[in-house]
């Protein structure tokens, strides 16, 4: 295994531990993808981990898109999502720091929960 790939997986790791760190997240399979989310709305896309394509993430960003889309090969996310705020960025290009991943996490858990899930996110944050 290379040592990217090692790299890109442990991002992809490390982003699946703290969006399943949060209020009532859960992991779901569908179309034979990755995703987490809650109270059934996706809020991270994960992709596939069996190397049929690139490795990448999608997270929805109502206040950090245009920031999430400076990044190199970064763009918003197909079938309509990115007009909605959806960012699709890939393991393979150089990312921001992981805290700043986990933070567009949390603001696309933000984005989808509801409003009493977030309440409690916020309550165990202070």
């Amino acid at each position: 295994m290379s040592t990217r790939s090692v790299q890109w997986r442990k991002v992809r790791s490390s982003l699946m531990t703290c969006a399943l760190s949060l209020p009532e997240a859960y992991e779901d399979h569908p179309w034979g993808e990755t995703v987490i989310k809650v109270n059934k709305k996706i809020f991270l896309f994960l992709g596939v981990d069996d190397g049929s394509h690139p490795p990448g993430f999608g997270v929805k960003l109502p206040e950090s898109r245009d920031q999430a889309l400076a990044v190199p090969g970064a763009q918003p996310s197909g079938y309509g999502l990115g007009k909605a705020g959806w960012v699709s960025l890939q393991l393979e290009e150089k990312l921001p720091p992981i805290n700043v991943l986990h933070d567009w996490v949390e603001e696309s858990y933000r984005a989808v929960a509801p409003k009493k899930l977030v309440k409690v996110l916020d309550e165990g944050i202070g």
